[in-house]
């Protein structure tokens, strides 16, 4: 067990990147999928079926398949992602994006048809009924599967230890590496970091769906 406590500076470098990786990968892939979740529920048939595509597509791909097709698949058509943090950003992002656009989706279709119906019968625009309306009252459904979403994104984030990102996935490997006689206390001290985050954000995610919880 001293391995771990000899290392926690290395710990923590690969812990903070981890973290870097979930907040700024959580924050554009929350953007993303509440677009995707206007467009699955939108009036106009390409956009909705647009999502729908991009959300099958990637809901059913393995990451680590998102990433290699970013490494190598998309550089042959000219798009090229700085290999490292900015790859694992777009890659976690464009995964997680779907996941958050069906929570969202989920919380839109709780509310109630005939809120919609009233708010375009007083004169509401589709974005203005879906914003001011709609997402408002789907908030209370949504967040909690969305916390349960984040969870899993920060879980995500040792897959990009194997491109180039030394988060916290990777600081353990290498810590393997160098003390063998060790390596189960190393992998122990992997998971105390990562239950760092994860029971924290289910505890959070507990609380939040109690006090938003209503009488169905």
């Amino acid at each position: 067990m001293n391995v771990i406590f000899d290392n926690i500076p290395a710990y923590l470098t690969g812990f903070l990147m981890t973290l870097k990786l979930s907040l700024v990968s959580g924050i554009l892939a929350l953007i993303c999928g509440l677009f995707l979740a206007a467009f699955r529920v939108s009036p106009l048939t390409p956009l909705r079926a647009l999502a729908t595509t991009y959300v099958e597509l990637l809901r059913n791909t393995p990451l680590t398949i998102v990433f290699f097709f970013l490494v190598f698949v998309a550089p042959q058509f000219g798009i090229l992602a700085p290999l490292g943090f900015w790859t694992a950003v777009i890659a976690l992002s464009a995964y997680t994006a779907a996941f958050v656009c069906e929570a969202v989706r989920s919380g839109i279709n709780s509310v109630q048809f005939g809120q919609a119906e009233a708010a375009r019968a007083i004169g509401l625009t589709f974005g203005q009924s879906l914003s001011l309306v709609i997402l408002p009252q789907a908030v209370r459904t949504v967040i909690p599967p969305l916390i349960n979403v984040f969870i899993a994104l920060a879980k995500n984030t040792s897959v990009a230890a194997g491109f180039a990102t030394v988060e916290l996935m990777a600081s353990g490997r290498r810590l393997a590496t160098a003390n063998p006689a060790d390596t189960v206390w190393v992998l122990v001290g992997v998971a105390l970091f990562y239950l760092a985050i994860t029971i924290p954000a289910g505890i959070l995610a507990g609380v939040v769906e109690r006090k938003v919880a209503f009488a169905r």
